[in-house]
């Protein structure tokens, strides 16, 4: 489960703002101006199209998005926090006890009855000696040391748009993790509706061009650019 916590105000028309004053003589202000009257966001987007044909994104930069995350895997976290150019927060268990079992599933175990009794039954195994080990005095940063990947954690992160564009590159293909894959979907949908320009095309290289990964492609890239940009359609009435 993520939602979209906090974003710059106007995003497109602080990304044009800021990709307009490196090449006019006019000052911020009247650059603003230009972009805040009455088709001024239809003005930024076309400048935004042509920094993105170009591939100018460093202005893409200026604008940030902060996302809270609730249900998702320590093990899918762990691929999360590889993303270098962003900010985390994550619950610690150091300090806040695993007092129920919270675990994520995968649904091919889920989807066995008998690989999935085996999988819960040592699920809530783990975690009644984890609080054993709790009762009886191991602190709670020794305690943690037995509990699995499939442990759900919660966080907040912020990235700013040229680092979610290559999130979505990344994490959008079929050849990532599935969990991690279905936060970068959801990601998609919360922030295309906010800045369209900046966000068009987002998602696996195939959604725009030829798949990135050679022979290790799903081989399915016609169905993967419809999926992404049948999202995109529905993100934008949503």
């Amino acid at each position: 489960m993520v939602r979209l916590i906090n974003y710059t105000i106007n995003p497109e028309i602080t990304i044009a703002t800021a990709a307009r004053l490196c090449y006019s003589s006019y000052d911020i202000s009247k650059i603003e101006k230009d972009f805040t009257g009455s088709n001024g966001l239809e003005k930024a987007r076309k400048l935004i199209k042509k920094i993105r044909i170009s591939g100018h994104d460093s202005v893409l930069e200026h604008a940030g998005f902060t996302f809270g995350v609730e249900k998702l895997s320590r093990s899918a976290s762990h691929q999360l926090v590889r993303h270098r150019i962003a900010s985390y927060s994550q619950r610690s268990q150091r300090y806040v006890k695993e007092t129920k079992p919270q675990f994520v599933i995968p649904d091919s175990i889920a989807n066995d009855a008998g690989l999935s009794d085996m999988f819960n039954k040592l699920i809530n195994d783990i975690f009644s000696l984890y609080g054993y080990f709790i009762e009886k005095g191991i602190p709670a940063e020794d305690a943690r040391y037995i509990l699995p990947n499939a442990t759900e954690t919660q966080l907040a992160f912020t990235m700013n748009a040229r680092e979610l564009l290559h999130f979505l590159k990344l994490r959008g293909c079929e050849r990532a993790q599935w969990e991690i894959r279905q936060l970068a979907k959801d990601v998609f949908k919360l922030v295309y509706p906010i800045a369209p320009s900046v966000f068009q095309g987002a998602g696996p290289a195939c959604v725009k061009g030829n798949c990135s990964e050679g022979g290790f492609t799903c081989g399915r890239p016609l169905e993967i650019r419809a999926e992404w940009l049948n999202m995109a359609k529905l993100a934008a009435h949503s």
